[in-house]
């Protein structure tokens, strides 16, 4: 049985992808964010491994250790889905669980569509299930700029998100896993206009590391990686929304019949943001919908500020899955 988690760097799709692996027996691939990397699922690699699961956590496209391609449309779902079904393919895996987080989750919200038979179930953390928009999304980020500081129109031009979240690589980390944490302050952008700022204007002050769920060494992790490689790959899977947007024209609202469960912060500020019910739609678009978890006292990044928690929750799910 494998022990401790591997390193390797695989042929995946046309790029190469960095993956981060332990344990054995039912293949569960983890599908990071933005700003993640494989190195966000660190507390399930363990608990998945230790409860009997193989545990596969890539860097995405873009991030890490994984090819950064400059071209904003190979972040496309076309591609997106091809790496994974690559990934599949280059582990020798017909089928596996696959979770996702943040981008992540929209990815793997399109799997079932997109790559029939090589699902077997998801686990979804902290982006529900929502209907299609009715317009771009770029129309929908102008709007919302054009009422307070929106991040996602904010991101959409090349090159000014990148050089302030690449000079200040140290300061955006720590302000935005802060903010979008159980601190619950990222709604704090929203009292500034688009016009005149950039995201390190908005985003509140942190307090100083270590936090309850985060210390200095594990800020330092990804600290180097982001130093290493810049954001631009992060970014470019905001810039490739409405590429992804027309490509799910005929699919977003398929289905999601494999049993899923979902998994979120009480105080995620994506919740907050959809209103009275945020699962509303969820349940309409999602008939496998097994399961939900609302974790108290965590934000956004639940897998990392309540491991217990999540691990119990997806270990909960595994065992009831078909053998």
């Amino acid at each position: 049985m494998k022990t401790e988690v591997t390193h390797r760097i695989l042929p995946v799709n046309g790029i190469e992808m960095h993956v981060a692996e332990r344990g054995e027996g039912r293949p569960v691939v983890l599908c990071h964010g933005f700003p993640g990397l494989w190195f966000s699922w660190r507390h399930q690699l363990d608990a998945l491994a230790a409860a009997g699961y193989r545990v596969i956590a890539p860097d995405m496209r873009g991030y890490g250790r994984t090819s950064v391609p400059s071209d904003v449309a190979a972040y496309d779902r076309a591609h997106t889905v091809a790496d994974m079904v690559g990934l599949l393919d280059a582990l020798g895996l017909e089928q596996a669980v696959f979770a996702g987080h943040d981008f992540g989750a929209h990815l793997v919200w399109d799997l079932p569509a997109w790559a029939p038979g090589r699902v077997s179930a998801l686990m979804q953390l902290s982006v529900p299930r929502t209907p299609r928009l009715p317009v771009q999304p770029s129309v929908g980020f102008r709007y919302l700029a054009s009422q307070h500081f929106a991040h996602v129109h904010y991101f959409q031009e090349r090159g000014v998100a990148d050089r302030e979240l690449g000079e200040n690589t140290r300061e955006f980390l720590a302000k935005l896993f802060h903010a979008l944490s159980g601190a619950n302050r990222y709604l704090d952008c929203w009292e500034f206009p688009s016009e005149g700022n950039g995201y390190l204007d908005v985003l509140p002050e942190p307090p100083a590391l270590p936090w309850n769920w985060l210390d200095e060494d594990e800020f330092g992790y990804y600290v180097a990686e982001f130093e290493r490689t810049g954001f631009t790959g992060g970014l470019n899977w905001y810039r490739a929304e409405d590429a992804v947007w027309a490509q799910n024209e005929a699919l977003h609202e398929r289905p999601v019949e494999v049993p899923v469960t979902f998994i979120a912060g009480e105080k995620d500020p994506v919740l907050e943001m959809m209103g009275r019910d945020p699962f509303a739609a969820m349940r309409k678009l999602v008939p496998g919908l097994v399961s939900t978890h609302v974790i108290p006292g965590a934000g956004h990044f639940v897998q990392m500020e309540k491991p217990a928690e999540v691990n119990a929750a997806m270990i909960e799910f595994l065992g009831g899955l078909p053998a």
